[in-house]
């Protein structure tokens, strides 16, 4: 637990003195930032909220009514452009009954543009909803009967339940060192959200039957792969006047990075990483032990060069 604590008063030590540098040497940069960690906490703060509600049927493994939840959620990210694929998180299926009657409830939610859009366009309604039971389809292996009827509620199921099976299947929130570097993309949704059932599909422009093939494409982490560089740099021992060694001094160059909002650094008593925007990554054995409480970095945007001192104990 002492260990622990050490580590992250390290890793919070180390964040604020990337910021304080961000601060002096681009105000502008950093008031940028400070803003969207704001904006960008409200929507990972957000919970889904039901939309409407679809009654359909299972067809195979075995016949039962299901409902199907579409709720809006902020947390999910917008479509880039018409073209790109749209983001969605898939509930996994829970059985409930009414006196004797068994049907099966699965949530689902989009991003709040996604389903005002279709809301707009009966068209796009129809195909949005067709789409996501093909979705749902391929992801649990289900057969279903693409007739079917909008109830007059929004839900089926509490709300709290419905909340709870989708933020339930959320990974833990990235820390803030890594909400730092990245922005949230379809493409880091499915890293982060690792074990829930995260897919992204593709609206045709055209019109479509329920015989067109439904674009959707299942990301895992494995199938995304960024080939990180190991930067150059330049590690020496600082000693004083008798020659007895003080410091660690680490210069990395890093071309094409100019904000330190992109750095991610993580020092330990004897190794060090630098992972950097997916670009680069350095990994180093450290050749004295070092005091990680007492590790300073700054970053020189003129030169892209980040400097790491790290006191030896």
């Amino acid at each position: 637990m002492e260990s622990s604590s050490k580590g992250l008063l390290t890793q919070v030590t180390q964040f604020w003195n990337l910021l304080d540098d961000l601060a002096e040497t681009n105000p502008e940069s950093y008031e940028k930032f400070i803003q969207q960690q704001l904006k960008e906490g409200k929507q990972l703060c957000a919970t889904p909220e039901p939309q409407l509600c679809l009654q359909t049927r299972i067809l195979k493994p075995k016949e039962k009514v299901l409902f199907i939840n579409l709720c809006q959620w902020k947390r999910i990210p917008a479509p880039q452009s018409t073209t790109h694929p749209v983001p969605l998180s898939v509930g996994r299926p829970e059985d409930m009954s009414e006196t004797s009657d068994v049907y099966t409830v699965i949530d689902v939610a989009y991003n709040p543009d996604v389903l005002q859009a279709a809301e707009k366009d009966q068209v796009k309604k129809d195909q949005l909803i067709r789409m996501t039971m093909k979705c749902i389809e391929e992801q649990f292996q289900f057969t279903l009967s693409y007739s079917y009827s909008i109830t007059k509620f929004r839900i089926k199921g509490s709300i709290q339940r419905m909340k709870q099976n989708l933020m339930g299947m959320q990974a833990d929130p990235t820390d803030l060192r890594e909400k730092m570097r990245k922005e949230l993309t379809p493409e880091q949704i499915s890293r982060t959200v690792s074990n829930s059932d995260h897919f992204q599909l593709l609206l045709p422009k055209g019109e479509v039957s329920s015989k067109t093939r439904c674009l959707i494409e299942e990301i895992s982490s494995t199938e995304i792969q960024v080939e990180m560089k190991e930067p150059a740099y330049e590690l020496k021992i600082v000693a004083d006047q008798n020659e007895k060694p003080l410091e660690i001094e680490i210069k990395v160059e890093l071309p094409g990075i100019n904000s330190v909002s992109l750095c991610d650094l993580s020092v330990s008593e004897d190794d060090l990483l630098i992972e950097v925007s997916e670009k680069y990554r350095l990994h180093l054995n450290l050749p004295e032990s070092v005091d990680t409480e007492m590790t300073t970095a700054r970053f020189i945007k003129e030169k892209a060069t980040l400097i790491v001192t790290m006191p030896l104990v």
